[in-house]
């Protein structure tokens, strides 16, 4: 690794406004030309239109998706109002973990150049240096102020540096070239005998508090506390040595180590040994970024969470002891007493394998010693049996709303500790990232023994944000039928005037109840919306029958309130006629086009371009296709820019969103409380 490119985590305090403003630009150009790097990797063009991992996109999405990100969250935070290039930004907009809403199919996708998307990237770097060197901000810097979005798209090309990275391990080694660049670590031998060592009891406190130095991702900030009893952990991560064991003992082959889900994994992948292993002449040798090497014995697995998990209970049964991943806190606790300073205070260099100070590859598992322990933090990121969820007082930022909360949903598991190329926010104490069980990143993991399974924290779908609990409870509690009555008499009118019930579209479709209701006459429904704290209560619902979320009562008072299909009349809607979706609707993917009905509510004044929506949905129908439009007209600059408002009375906003429509469309429906309804010419 060039370490003219080294960066440590940019602070929010300093002593100048100028000095800070250097210190960000230095930290952007860095990151882009470090991701940037990562690409040289690749054999040729071609490679960057490879699949390597089928949940995942192309690898020229990745290299687009980073620039465009930048744009996207200006945009979204109105600290800009002109795009680069609209196909790009909605190209490359979506698509870090293979949620229900995000769109994998490749006949939705014409890819670029690569050199257009170099061309792209450049113009982008322009646009942010521009942005960087003439906007003011104040110090410390905020998460309400400008300059918080350019740390927010730095911080998120430095976690795709690493993803990235995987992807490249997982093509194949044709694909791939050494690059003086990346310079991995080049010692093995055998692995050391592992052992365990006591860790004792103590409250664990959890979550940093807003005025912390050091940008965080929203899940970071809150309150947890555990009281983490006595335990015993693994002085060394697993080494593939070690693990060679497991498999050699047939540890693939006996579904008695494997949960369900793991079992489910390992028969749909046919998997007989970890992913970068590469069986060879009757050996295993290794895959690191860019080469295939002889197995090193000393260096850590790497494995997924379902693998690990299966490990610790093949061993559990070996050694007649309660062997298991550890928790979250248990992390913590390892850590206190590693002694371990955080990013700031490392001094010359980092004290583990991690920031790309050493390698640009794992390394012997017994090289850097923490305190008794040894890689605490470094070398490969560590499973923890903990899934994902926000702290007590966890609130979303509103400029990324979907970075944390998708993954609330007791399927993603925290990672800890880091790896050789976790930089920035992912080096630090606080960082928290969870990943699919099945999901192969750098990651491994040290073992545990404990008296008895431990606890965990869990979100149990129960949406505790005010703001989507309360839609929740208008459109799905058992109080509030006025709202479902609206979304039903919004869908009668789109029964009594859509002659074709083919394809709807709820576009700004929320929690997903007025999409419910068009299920029961159209062929298929689209549910769209920017947000996706709100269509995965939809998605929810839909996938489990069932959807929680807390309403307040009186005061601080809350009750949990959990409703089915069945308690709303909705039992017998044939699910799989719809489909939710994340999406910008001002900038849609061509592919969301050819639609009977497309149904707008409470939209046209929550976007960040009212007139530009308005003229691009009759691209989106069919010839006949019927539009449906209401809104209490509540302009708030929050979503709006005030210049962008079509009027700020009522009467008028009607008048000009006629006078827009009037182009495309013939009005067949006066007025009438907040709805009127138009047709396609």
């Amino acid at each position: 690794m060039d370490r003219a490119l080294l960066t440590r985590n940019v602070l929010l305090t300093g002593e100048t406004i100028e000095k800070k403003r250097a210190e960000i630009l230095d930290y952007f150009l860095k990151t882009y030309e470090t991701y940037e790097r990562l690409f040289d990797c690749l054999a040729s063009d071609e490679v960057f239109y490879r699949q390597p991992e089928p949940l995942r996109h192309q690898l020229i999405f990745y290299f687009g998706h980073t620039a465009s990100f930048f744009i996207n969250k200006l945009i979204v935070a109105k600290l800009i109002d002109e795009r680069i290039n609209p196909q790009f930004e909605q190209m490359f907009a979506i698509g870090v973990d293979e949620m229900s809403w995000d769109d994998l199919n490749t006949q939705n996708y014409s890819w670029p150049s690569v050199d257009e998307v170099r061309e792209y990237r450049k113009k982008v770097k322009e646009k942010v240096i521009h942005f960087i060197n003439t906007t003011d901000f104040a110090l410390p810097i905020g998460w309400k102020d400008p300059f918080w979005v350019i740390l927010m798209g730095i911080e998120h090309e430095r976690i795709h540096i690493e993803t990235s990275s995987v992807l490249h391990r997982q093509l194949g080694i044709e694909d791939i070239k050494e690059d003086p660049f990346w310079v991995e670590c080049n010692r093995s031998g055998e692995a050391p005998e592992n052992e365990l060592l006591p860790v004792s009891a103590c409250m664990i406190k959890l979550g940093k508090s807003r005025d912390d130095r050091l940008y965080g991702w929203d899940n970071e900030y809150g309150v947890y506390e555990e009281k983490v009893e006595d335990f015993k952990a693994s002085k060394y991560l697993v080494s593939n040595g070690e693990f060679l064991e497991f498999v050699r003992d047939g540890g693939y082959k006996h579904d008695e180590f494997w949960s369900k889900e793991g079992q489910r994994w390992k028969e749909y992948k046919g998997v007989k040994h970890p992913a970068f292993w590469v069986p060879k002449n009757g050996e295993y040798h290794y895959r690191t970024m860019t080469r295939e090497i002889p197995m090193p014995m000393n260096w850590p697995v790497d494995v997924n969470f379902l693998e690990a998990e299966a490990f610790c209970n093949w061993k559990s049964k070996k050694e007649k002891k309660n062997i298991t991943l550890p928790t979250e806190a248990m992390w913590y606790r390892l850590r206190e007493v590693s002694g371990l300073q955080d990013e700031p205070e490392w001094g010359e260099k980092a004290p583990g394998n991690i920031n790309l100070e050493h390698y640009a590859s794992s390394c012997p598992v017994d090289e850097f010693g923490q305190g008794e322990f040894y890689d605490v933090v470094g070398n490969v990121w560590q499973w923890t049996t903990t899934p994902i969820d926000g702290y007590e007082g966890f609130v979303v930022h509103p400029v990324y709303d979907d970075f944390s909360t998708p993954t609330f949903d007791n399927r993603h598991n925290l990672i800890k500790g880091g790896s050789w190329i976790s930089t920035g926010n992912e080096a630090i104490k606080e960082s928290r990232y969870a990943f699919r069980r099945h999901f192969y990143q750098h990651a491994g993991f040290r073992y545990v023994e404990t008296e008895k399974r431990e606890k965990t924290h869990q979100n149990n779908f129960y949406e505790t944000d005010e703001q989507i609990a309360e839609y929740s409870d208008f459109h799905y509690g058992k109080e509030h039928y006025g709202l479902s009555n609206f979304h039903k008499r919004c869908a009668a009118i789109a029964f009594k005037y859509t002659d074709k019930k083919g394809r709807a579209l709820d576009l700004g479709c929320g929690v997903g109840r007025g999409v419910f209701e068009l299920a029961r006459e159209f062929e298929s429904v689209t549910g769209i919306d920017f947000s996706a704290r709100f269509i995965r209560i939809g998605q929810f619902l839909m996938d489990d029958r069932r959807v929680g979320f807390t309403r307040k009562i009186e005061g601080d008072l809350k009750a949990k309130v959990e409703v089915t299909l069945k308690d709303l009349a909705l039992e017998d809607i044939d699910t799989s006629k719809i489909e939710f979706w994340q999406g910008d609707a001002c900038n849609l993917k061509p592919h969301f086009t050819g639609y009977d009905l497309i149904i707008s509510m409470n939209l046209i004044d929550r976007v960040y371009d009212p007139e530009k929506f308005l003229k691009d949905i009759a691209h989106r129908l069919n010839d006949g296709g019927i539009f449906i439009i209401g809104s209490p007209f509540t302009w708030d600059e929050a979503h709006t820019a005030k210049d962008k408002w079509l009027c700020t009375q009522e009467s008028s906003a009607q008048e000009r969103i006629e006078e827009i429509l009037r182009v495309d469309f013939e009005k067949i429906e006066e007025p009438f409380l907040e709805e009127f309804v138009i047709r396609e010419t």
